[in-house]
């Protein structure tokens, strides 16, 4: 399996597919790995793309480390990953979590190779409700989700696959999805998991979004309980300069999922753009 190692000796997996046109890295939510981009990364090899998904240190076939499961560290990872491979006019995909991993990204390293940015029911700009973010969501939630992850996360993937991350229960979501993210959330490391909880609900990415300096796509769906519009992505697409905002009416928070087809053709075209 392919990996590169960054600075602290941690190996990064990641998965390289198709060739020839611009290359678009696509980066995961929380707890899962590059499997839940598999079906996008195979449209847009297909459509003429080079497409990179890689695991998150912690995440899927990364090393499990003890140290580093934070936004800075995960943004420098990803780093080392693109000059590894040499990408250059890149469209940087970042859904959930990953969505503050592409966004962290560019504030620490720039955009001399990235074209375009892309993101999907994104974290940014700050999930946590705070004196100076009142439209943040309570401590209570998260305090929550390590609590349940401490206790039993197997149960705690099984719930959230089973109910909000889906929109489960708003309505029948086929099994095979709720399966694959609770088979993704038990392959991520335990304190990985758990720390990461704290990385993209707690990071402030307000700063990091003002920067953006490369044509921005956000899409979002209107009816998320993961991270709700008016939390996530209606505030990021305000704060990045000339950002484009999508939003699918009626759409939860697993789009590269049950928004399959209508993301993959907004991807390619603003790809192709």
């Amino acid at each position: 399996m392919p990996h590169v190692t960054v600075d602290d000796g941690a190996q990064i997996f990641y998965r390289d597919w198709g060739s020839g046109g611009s290359p678009v890295l696509l980066s995961h939510g929380w707890p899962l790995n590059s499997d839940a981009w598999e079906a996008a990364a195979r449209f847009l090899a297909e459509n003429g793309h080079r497409a990179v998904a890689h695991d998150r240190r912690g995440h899927g076939r990364s090393t499990q480390t003890w140290h580093g499961n934070e936004m800075d560290t995960y943004a420098d990872d990803l780093a080392r990953l693109i000059e590894t491979l040499d990408l250059q006019e890149l469209t940087l995909v970042g859904h959930s979590t990953g969505g503050g991993e592409v966004v962290r990204y560019l504030a620490r390293h720039g955009s001399s190779r990235v074209a375009r940015l892309v993101l999907v029911s994104a974290v940014p700009p700050l999930m946590l409700r705070t004196a100076d973010n009142p439209e943040g969501l309570p401590g209570q939630v998260f305090d929550d989700l390590r609590a349940g992850e401490a206790r039993d996360r197997s149960q705690l993937y099984r719930d959230l696959a089973d109910g909000p991350f889906f929109g489960h229960n708003r309505g029948d979501v086929e099994r095979g999805f709720r399966d694959a993210f609770w088979l993704q959330g038990m392959a991520c490391g335990h304190r990985a998991a758990h720390e990461c909880i704290a990385a993209f609900s707690a990071t402030d990415f307000r700063n990091d979004l003002r920067g953006v300096d490369v044509p921005t796509l956000v899409v979002h769906g209107d009816d998320d309980q993961i991270v709700p519009f008016d939390v996530g992505g209606r505030r990021s697409a305000a704060m990045v300069p000339g950002a484009r905002l999508t939003v699918y009416e009626g759409a939860g928070h697993a789009l590269p999922d049950t928004e399959r087809d209508r993301l993959h053709a907004d991807l390619l075209a603003f790809v192709n753009s």
